[in-house]
């Protein structure tokens, strides 16, 4: 790897975290700020559900398009404009169109996201995408956790708005770097035109379709808890700005030690399958359990466990979404997985939203743990099938061979 690849690598990681440090700069304040403003319960969940709404729509079309013109640049600058802009939204005073606004234009930054992953792919060779999505994960919960952090302590000293103007300046900081990035150069020829063809034999990956399902309830589980209404769980249990610093920090730590292991460690004992199933039952047990216990402490307990829980399958399904898939066609492969995944992040907060306002909180809780225990029975399925095809395969291999 040359200096220049290095500079590169170094360039898009700073960039990449600034992404999404800016997007999540007002998570954690997010639920409290707009029950503040005299929001309803469903209403909050339309809010947080249309960013993944937004996504859903947006992020297959856009990987078709960076697939069609050979290019990922032009999409993360539109990242870093959006993300920018979504935040000033959120302090135009009035009537909930301006937050519903503000996070629907989140929804379109985080679809650019597309382009990133591949353009960072792009970086390594090939038979390293394992690899490439592994530092990529640990990004993107690296910016995620800074924000969510940075969030309670702007909020207390700084006032209610301080993390979305803040949000709006890492946004424009990134913005400019990221017109430095270069994307590595093609031979003529070497990247075959799109077709449809092409984009058929794409949605058609069985791998690609069984970890989107699995992502869709993954993310209706986390947009349900720590990005949706535990903060708001946690207000009402008494946290403030500082406390609410500390429960995003007990989620986010684990998660990012666990996304670093999950390739080097979890899948070298338990394989893919294992590994996700692992997840999904902790992170099910642990959402399940939050509608049980009524104080703070147990709260930050829940979410350290569930953080690493959710950081054993989230990378894992990353990567494996794009691993069948032959490069001119990944971010056409990747704008399906996250346009799928972001049904879950649109329909989990939004029936959760629809539960509490009739229910109370916790229900919204319970039902983000049947979502887990949903996908943990799939992981079940899945991996017993894989493994009677290959006790199947055997004989015919060995008669092949003469034995």
């Amino acid at each position: 790897m040359t200096a220049n690849d290095r500079s590169q690598r170094l360039l898009f990681t700073i960039v990449t975290i600034l992404y999404w440090t800016s997007m999540y700069t007002y998570v954690p304040i997010l639920t409290p700020y707009l029950s503040g403003r005299g929001i309803s319960l469903q209403m909050i969940g339309i809010v947080l559900g249309s960013y993944g709404f937004v996504q859903m729509l947006g992020r297959f079309p856009l990987g078709i398009m960076s697939d069609k013109w050979g290019k990922r640049k032009p999409f993360v600058l539109l990242g870093m404009v959006t993300a920018g802009l979504s935040c000033l939204l959120f302090i135009i005073p009035g009537i909930w169109i301006w937050p519903l606004a503000g996070r629907m234009m989140a929804g379109i930054c985080a679809s650019t996201w597309v382009a990133f992953t591949v353009l960072y792919a792009s970086y390594f060779g090939a038979g390293q995408t394992g690899r490439a999505m592994g530092n990529i994960s640990v990004m993107i919960v690296s910016g995620q956790m800074l924000g969510m952090v940075l969030s309670g302590w702007l909020n207390d000293g700084l006032g209610e708005h301080a993390p979305f103007i803040t949000g709006a300046i890492l946004a424009a900081i990134g913005l400019v770097l990221a017109l430095m990035l270069r994307e590595p150069k093609l031979e003529a020829g070497s990247r075959p035109a799109m077709s449809f063809a092409m984009i058929r034999s794409v949605i058609r990956t069985k791998m690609l379709l069984q970890v989107s399902v699995l992502s869709i309830l993954a993310h209706g589980v986390l947009f349900i808890t720590m990005f949706g209404f535990t903060p708001l769980k946690a207000e009402q249990l008494g946290a403030n700005g500082s406390l609410l610093t500390l429960l995003v920090f007990a989620f986010m730590l684990p998660h990012a030690i666990a996304s670093s292991l999950t390739a080097t460690w979890f899948v070298n004992r338990f394989g893919y399958w294992g590994t996700i199933g692992i997840g999904f039952v902790a992170s099910s047990l642990c959402t399940a359990s939050m509608a049980l216990f009524q104080s703070y402490e147990m709260l930050v307990l829940t979410q350290a466990i569930n953080g690493f829980a959710q950081g054993l399958h989230l990378p894992l399904l990353l990567a494996l979404s794009i691993r069948d898939v032959e490069l001119p066609g990944r971010a056409t492969a990747m704008g399906l997985y996250q346009a799928l995944y972001a049904i879950g992040m649109f329909s989990g907060p939004f029936l959760a939203g629809w539960l509490n306002e009739s229910w109370g909180l916790d229900s919204g809780f319970v039902f983000g743990a049947l979502l887990g225990a949903a996908a943990a029975l799939l992981v079940w399925l899945w991996s017993s099938q894989e493994r009677a095809a290959a006790r199947r395969a055997k004989p015919s291999s060995a008669e092949g061979i003469g034995l």
